[in-house]
């Protein structure tokens, strides 16, 4: 069973205005629980879907012994070493992909065969086309292969009964093609996670909207659309809010009526969070609201009656920083994946001066490159939070510690490739 958040404020390092990176990823991964609702789909609808069963073959892949490419089936035991370089053999028919040769070689004569047909009876060894030879004399089958050479053995991929899929796995295409190999139509999948998102902010308006003075467009939400389609959840957008309490815990409410889990971007940074706290005490709880990065500083998580929630700050890079960083993982999570990990950190040489305070884990936004030495990273130009261009241009996270300082170019640091993610 999960743990409840009040347990986990329980904790002696538990510090709800101050959550260092890790903690702050280990404390949410202890309240999540996956869902457990699930439906059957045919497997091309299951793309991008998490399994909730065991794939088991039906069958042995392949079904059949066959050549690994084009060329000369032979027996090796008929190759004889004392005439010389190739040995000479007698073609006695020809194997195809989907025709096979019927008959059964005999000694010393061989089989004209293609890619994926099957190993003629009294054969058990293939020689690439390249390497062979044919003139009245016969088939010259070189001398210096080893037995069983460029020959697929039955069930050498899969075996009746095995596991080709595990329960948890995300579906992806190679998983689309493995299933259509076994003759496998359908497949069990767990039910999308239902995501509701808003923002909150006066200064906030829609596309296609006249802005006034000190008004923007509200960009986060297609920023979160996005990134939860990338997941493979069902979004569901319930716009923009103004900042006044009715309207919040309507939006509240509406969002934990209809969805598994509730996204919001503003409203939590200082000056504005005592509003929200004062509702969500109402509503649900919340286990911390800061943590010790940037950008990004400003987040709150707890659950809001049975949906957990997510409150991101309302700058556009912190939005994507803190989504990346805690509610992906925490998402698949949910979603029943077993298989999901954060993209691995590289090393890299940095390439430019790059400015730090210690206390705080930075996720700077930078460009990756391979050097003639290993990777090569520079950041982006400037960080600020606010600057949703800088997004665009890279593909990766420059990640400094809470204790590194300054860094200066030269110094191998950490990297977090967007590849797959974004």
């Amino acid at each position: 069973m999960p743990a409840t958040i009040r347990e986990l404020s329980c904790a002696d390092d538990y510090d709800p205005n101050s959550m260092p990176v890790d903690k702050a990823r280990d404390f949410i991964s202890k309240v999540l629980a996956p869902i457990t609702a699930t439906e059957r789909v045919n497997i091309r609808a299951a793309l991008g879907r998490v399994l909730a069963e065991d794939i088991v073959s039906p069958l042995d892949v392949p079904g059949h012994d066959n050549s690994a490419m084009d060329g000369w089936a032979y027996r090796h035991a008929d190759v004889d070493v004392t005439v010389g370089a190739a040995t000479p053999m007698k073609r006695v028919g020809t194997s195809f992909a989907g025709k096979p040769y019927l008959g059964t070689a005999g000694r010393g004569e061989c089989v004209r065969i293609f890619t994926g047909a099957v190993m003629p009876e009294g054969c058990d060894t293939v020689a690439m086309q390249e390497r062979v030879t044919e003139d009245s004399a016969g088939v010259h089958i070189p001398n210096d292969l080893k037995a069983g050479q460029n020959r697929r053995f039955r069930g050498e991929d899969l075996k009746t009964g095995a596991i080709a899929l595990k329960k948890g796995s995300l579906f992806s295409a190679a998983a689309l093609g493995l299933v259509a190999s076994l003759g496998i139509g359908e497949v069990s999948v767990y039910r999308k996670l239902r995501v509701a998102f808003f923002s909150t902010g006066d200064e906030l308006k829609g596309i296609g909207t006249q802005l006034g003075v000190g008004e923007i467009y509200d960009s986060n939400r297609y920023t979160i659309y996005g990134m939860l389609e990338r997941a493979g959840c069902e979004p569901i957008d319930l716009g923009n809010f103004i900042d006044a309490p009715d309207a919040i815990r309507g939006a509240f409410l509406q969002a934990a009526s209809t969805a598994d889990v509730i996204i919001t971007s503003g409203g939590v940074s200082v000056g504005e969070a005592d509003f929200i706290k004062t509702m969500l005490a109402e509503l649900g709880e919340v286990l911390f609201w800061k943590i010790a990065m940037k950008p990004g500083r400003p987040m709150a998580y707890g659950k809001v009656q049975n949906a957990h929630f997510f409150g991101l700050p309302g700058n556009p890079v912190a939005v994507m920083v803190t989504f990346y960083q805690f509610v992906r993982s925490a998402l698949a999570t949910l979603q029943g994946r077993t298989d999901y990990a954060l993209p691995p950190m590289v090393k890299a040489t940095l390439q430019n001066k790059v400015k730090k305070l210690p206390g705080r884990t930075e996720f700077q936004r930078g460009v990756l490159t391979m050097g003639t030495n290993g990777y090569e990273v520079k950041t982006t130009g400037d960080q600020g939070s606010g600057i949703l261009s800088s997004m665009t241009q890279a593909n990766c996270f420059v990640v400094l510690g809470t204790d590194v300082g300054g860094v200066e170019a030269g110094t191998a640091v950490d990297v977090q490739m967007f590849e797959g993610v974004m």
